[in-house]
């Protein structure tokens, strides 16, 4: 604006020569000119910004360490698995409380309660081959626990009824080492006897090398499915198989024991566990024990 009053002013006063007028007329035209060019660029650019969108400058923040971290979502956490300690050994024996307990007996068996007062079992592989004994030993124990006063009671009787010489002696004592009578077995028995037990001692050799986390004395019998399959159940059942495998070796000792010293039978000795009540009381009354 200021220049356009200018060259107006400058005008005014050149109007007096005509050829100062046209001149400053050539002049004014073209100033005009320049500024009319000016106006419409400006207005050019001035319209075309309010089609643009407008650019803002980034600020940029120095990177820092946080302590606090960001919250993850949709991340799954791993269960944490928190491992059972060590069940801690003691360092004397269960059964033997005065002695140290074995090194090779962890109570990891049935019936173990570091009973070994003679140092037997040095490693876990001897202690799996007197376990292997053991369980043998008792179940032959439980045969013969339960053999022997039957035999006693029903041997005469079996033997009357086939015309037979019975096994047993006049005092009804069954033939052992320490009562004698042996000899009256005849030698096929034996035989027999000693066939099977190799059978079926070499079949559990077999297994043992064979079938996977084999346990002493697994031979896979159960023709009636009764054992458990569960761990807990077959824990219960080794350890109900190895006391009462152990009672019946003492007992059968005992047996042997008794009748050599008193010359007498079992079931004549404790005639209540064998014979019905009545026919024990009147066998007592007989005798004199009852009046």
């Amino acid at each position: 604006m200021q220049t356009t009053i200018i060259v107006f002013r400058q005008a005014s006063h050149n109007l007096q020569s005509p050829k100062l007028i046209q001149e400053s007329h050539n002049t004014n035209s073209k100033i005009i000119m320049k500024l009319f060019a000016a106006t419409a660029l400006f207005s050019a650019l001035a319209g075309a910004s309010a089609f643009t969108t407008p650019v803002s400058r980034a600020t940029y923040t120095p990177l820092s360490m946080s302590t606090e971290s960001a919250p993850v979502e949709d991340i799954a956490e791993e269960p944490v698995v928190i491992a059972e300690p060590e069940p801690v050994l003691p360092a004397m024996s269960q059964s033997m409380p005065f002695m140290t307990r074995p090194v090779a007996l962890t109570g990891a068996l049935a019936g173990d309660v570091g009973f070994d007062p003679l140092g037997f079992a040095k490693s876990e592989e001897d202690l799996m081959n007197y376990r292997e004994a053991e369980i043998k030993h008792a179940r032959l124990a439980m045969l013969a626990a339960a053999g022997w006063p039957l035999s006693e009671v029903f041997d005469k009787k079996i033997a009357a009824a086939f015309g037979m010489q019975p096994m047993l002696d006049s005092a009804d004592r069954v033939p052992s080492l320490l009562n004698g009578g042996l000899g009256k077995i005849s030698p096929f028995y034996w035989i027999a006897c000693i066939g099977i037990s190799a059978a079926i001692d070499s079949y559990g050799i077999y297994r043992s090398k064979n079938i996977e986390n084999y346990s002493p004395g697994d031979l896979g019998f159960d023709p009636l499915g009764v054992l458990p399959k569960d761990e807990a159940g077959r824990k219960n059942m080794e350890l109900a198989e190895i006391k009462n495998g152990r009672l019946a070796m003492i007992a059968v000792t005992a047996f042997a024991v008794q009748e050599a010293v008193s010359s007498k039978g079992v079931v004549d000795e404790t005639p209540f566990f064998f014979f019905p009540l009545m026919q024990t009381l009147h066998e007592y009354a007989n005798s004199g024990y009852i009046n």
